[in-house]
């Protein structure tokens, strides 16, 4: 298993205040991978209509990244434990920097298709890093609060980058939004990387007698483990469900009430909103409901929001439709990646990075099953999926962790 830092230096404030700054950074360099994880998302009808598309088929640049960013997260724990966490994900952003300006020079949907995918795998391993980083320096009492700080700033992202890619792509067009992503990595790299010499925390984590987990033992491991094969599974079918539904939201907003792409990313940056409000009252609301009552809160706040969205009669409705779906997503997804993060100790950074992994490719695999619905029958009925395949597998997690292992 990993330790902390020599000398234990959580004894005194100002290495508190030093671990606090470490992963203020990491949660920093989050907010880069949630800008360009949901930037596309409020671009899918410009993009459709710059290429002379429909939008399902514009969906392929939301698949085209989710895929390698899922995939590349497998090989994240290998590459932290090589060169440390922190210096992991600060490489990520710089190479995501360079990456993702290949979008902006994009001359044909199949272009900027294959630019989403190569820009992906930079972002990719930043979150699962984070998490396993907090896994090893913060005590499993304090993890479902602290992550859902640190996942804050992914959420921030999220808002940014669909305010921002509305905002932007009314002005200055969407290519002009892949610019403003690339500075938002360099911005995020360099400031974790500024810590390296001056913060303790920062250094990489040394394992027991020096040897570093095995990447492949280590998955071999989480599959021999039930427990961890019913979180993995967990995840890619949450990615799935919500996402699957989710993406489509801000073009139903468009194409249904005729929205101008800023407003679309306004009102659908109210999901980010929902998650905020989580991350402020995390504590509390772990104290009042437990792990199980979190579940099941978060499949019911989930399904009645879209449900709003599948029979919303007036376009005012969907910001709050949004705004519930981030806080009951999250409800329910930092329960399970705070679980996620005790499936296989001795090999954290693998753990969690077959964890996200398996999250996102569900998300590929769900936005793809659902763009030839959205294509012949709109996105009502798929909200209305989503509504009913969330509030069951809700259930199914909530007994899941009843029968735990201690």
């Amino acid at each position: 298993m990993s330790s902390t830092p020599s000398a234990a230096p959580a004894e005194t404030a100002i290495s508190d205040r030093a671990l606090t700054r470490a992963i203020v950074l990491m949660s920093l360099a989050a907010f880069g991978s949630g800008v360009s994880l949901r930037v596309s998302d409020p671009l899918l009808p410009q993009v459709a209509a710059d290429f002379g598309v429909r939008v399902g088929a514009a969906s392929a640049i939301v698949t085209a990244y989710a895929v390698p960013y899922g995939f590349t997260q497998i090989f994240s724990g290998a590459i932290g434990d090589r060169l440390g966490k922190c210096q992991a994900v600060a490489l990520a952003c710089m190479a995501a920097a360079v990456l993702v300006l290949l979008c902006a020079v994009s001359q044909s949907l199949t272009q900027l298709t294959l630019a989403r995918l190569v820009c992906a795998p930079g972002a990719a391993i930043i979150v699962p890093l984070g998490m396993a980083y907090i896994g090893d320096v913060v005590p499993y009492e304090r993890r479902q609060t602290m992550l859902a700080r640190f996942m804050a700033g992914q959420m921030t992202g999220m808002i940014t980058g669909q305010i921002a890619g509305g905002i932007i792509g009314d002005h200055f067009g969407w290519r002009m939004v892949f610019v403003a992503v690339a500075g938002v990595f360099i911005v995020s790299g360099l400031a974790l990387a500024s810590q390296f010499r001056s913060n303790p925390w920062t250094k990489p984590i040394e394992h027991e007698g020096g040897v570093r987990p095995r990447m492949i033992a280590s998955y071999r491991a989480m599959g021999a483990s039930r427990w961890a094969r019913f979180i993995v599974l967990a995840a890619f079918i949450e990615g799935a469900v919500f996402f699957g539904g989710f993406t489509y939201v801000a073009a139903n907003l468009n194409t249904r009430f005729g929205l101008s792409y800023s407003t679309v990313g306004v009102i659908v940056a109210a999901f980010g909103a929902g998650c905020l409000l989580f991350a402020g009252t995390v504590h509390r609301t772990v104290a009042l409901l437990g792990e199980r009552g979190l579940v099941a809160g978060g499949g019911l706040v989930t399904m009645l929001g879209f449900l709003i969205l599948a029979g919303e009669p007036v376009w005012e409705l969907a910001p709050l439709a949004c705004a519930m779906l981030g806080f009951g997503y999250y409800m329910l997804h930092n329960t399970l990646q705070t679980n996620a993060t005790q499936m296989l100790p001795q090999a954290r950074g693998n753990a969690m990075a077959g964890f996200s992994a398996s999250l996102y490719l569900g998300q590929s695999v769900g936005v793809a099953l659902a763009a030839p619905l959205v294509d012949r029958a709109g996105a009502l009925p798929l909200f209305a999926i989503a509504a009913v395949l969330w509030a069951a597998l809700a259930g199914w997690i909530a007994w899941g962790i009843a029968q735990r292992p201690a």
